[in-house]
C-alpha cells in the first residue's frame, strides 16, 4: 500500500514537471517576433534618415529641384513651397509620422489591440521606410509642385493630370489633389450638416486659400483621381488609428447614402489608373492593399485585417535590399 502511494506521488510530480516544461515552451511567439523586429525596424528608419540627409532618395532630390523652379516662377508661393521642400528631408510630415509610429510601438504597446497588430505595425513601418518605396511615396508632393508649375515641370511616376483624369473619369479637385485623404497633410472634418470635408494642416491650408477649392468626402470618394498614397501606400503610410478613422468615415458615409436610397462607392474600392515607372516594392504594396480592402469588408478589427497581410510583408522583405540610389 505504501509502495502504491509512493508511485502515485512520483507520477503526480512527473505530471507537474511536464506541465511546467510545456508552459515554458509555449511562450507567445508573436511577442518574440516583436522583440526581434523592433531593432530591425528602428535601424531601417535610421537608414532612411541618413539617405534623405545625404541626398540619396531620388524623388526627394527632385522635390528640391522642382521647389527651386516653382519659387522662381511664383515667388508669392514661397511659404507653401517651403513646406513641400521639407518632404525632401527628415523634417517632412511623412518621415515624422514614421518616427511617431515607431515610438508608439516601442513605448506604448498597450495602444495596440493585440501582439499581432503591434507586430504588423512594425512590418508596415519597416516597409514604408524602404528608401526605394519612400521615394515612390514622395511622388505625391513632388507632383503637386509639378502642377503648381502650370505644366512647365513634368509629373514623376505618374501620368499627366488630363490622362489620368480621363482614364478614371475623375473630377478635378484642383492643385494639391494628390494629397487629399493623406493624413500627413490634413484630415476629414465633419460639419454641423453632417457632411465631411477636407481640412489642410498648418501652412498647407494655403492650398485652399490660393487655389480656392473645398473638397467634400462625398464627391472625392466617388470621383477621385490617382494618387500614390491612396492607390499604393495607404496601408504602409498610415497608423492603425488613421486606418480605423478612414474605415469609420467610409462606413458612416455609406449608411448615410443608404438611408436616402442611394449608393456610395468607397474611394478605396478600386485602384485608380495613373501610376508610371513605380518600383517593385510599390507593386507589392498594391497587392497588399487589395488584400486589405478585401479583409476590411469581412472583418471588423484592425488586428484581424493585419493578419491577412502578414505573409505579403514577409515575402516583400526580400525585395528591399537594393541600394538607396535606385529610387525611381
Amino acid at each position: 500500500m505504501a509502495g502504491m502511494q509512493t508511485l502515485k506521488k512520483a507520477f503526480l510530480m512527473l505530471l507537474i514537471t511536464l506541465t511546467a516544461i510545456s508552459l515554458i515552451g509555449c511562450g507567445d511567439p508573436v511577442k518574440e517576433q516583436i522583440t526581434q523586429q523592433l531593432p530591425i525596424t528602428e535601424q531601417r528608419v535610421a537608414q532612411l534618415a541618413e539617405a534623405l540627409t545625404n541626398g540619396q532618395v531620388r524623388n526627394a532630390t527632385l522635390i528640391n529641384q522642382y521647389a527651386d523652379k516653382v519659387t522662381q516662377a511664383k515667388p508669392s508661393l514661397t511659404p507653401l513651397i517651403a513646406e513641400f521642400r521639407k518632404d525632401a528631408s527628415t523634417e517632412g510630415p511623412m518621415f515624422k509620422a514614421l518616427l511617431d509610429r515607431i515610438n508608439t510601438a516601442k513605448n506604448q504597446p498597450q495602444m495596440f489591440e493585440s501582439s499581432q497588430a503591434l507586430y504588423n505595425e512594425l512590418l508596415n513601418i519597416y516597409q514604408a521606410a524602404d528608401p526605394v518605396l519612400y521615394s515612390d511615396a514622395l511622388s505625391d508632393p513632388l507632383n503637386v509642385l509639378a502642377d503648381m508649375s502650370d505644366g512647365q515641370l513634368p509629373r514623376i511616376n505618374s501620368l499627366s493630370k488630363n490622362a489620368s483624369k480621363q482614364a478614371n473619369n475623375a473630377q478635378d479637385f484642383g492643385t494639391g489633389e494628390q494629397l487629399i485623404g493623406n493624413p500627413n497633410y490634413g484630415n476629414w472634418q465633419t460639419g454641423s450638416n453632417g457632411m465631411s470635408f477636407w481640412a489642410w494642416y498648418g501652412m498647407y491650408s494655403m492650398m485652399g486659400d490660393v487655389f480656392g477649392r473645398r473638397t467634400s468626402y462625398n464627391d472625392w470618394g466617388r470621383s477621385r483621381n490617382y494618387s500614390y498614397y491612396n492607390d499604393y501606400g495607404r496601408t504602409r503610410y498610415s497608423s492603425p488609428g488613421q486606418l480605423k478613422k478612414q474605415t469609420q468615415l467610409d462606413t458612416r458615409t455609406k449608411k448615410s447614402f443608404a438611408s436616402r436610397g442611394q449608393k456610395f462607392t468607397s474611394p478605396y474600392s478600386k485602384n485608380r489608373a495613373g501610376s508610371s515607372s513605380l518600383s517593385s516594392q510599390s507593386k507589392t504594396a498594391q497587392n497588399s492593399a487589395k488584400r486589405f480592402r478585401s479583409d476590411s469588408v469581412k472583418k471588423s478589427s484592425y488586428a484581424n485585417k493585419s493578419k491577412s497581410r502578414n505573409s505579403s510583408f514577409r515575402n516583400s522583405n526580400t525585395n528591399t535590399s537594393r541600394g538607396f540610389r535606385r529610387g525611381k
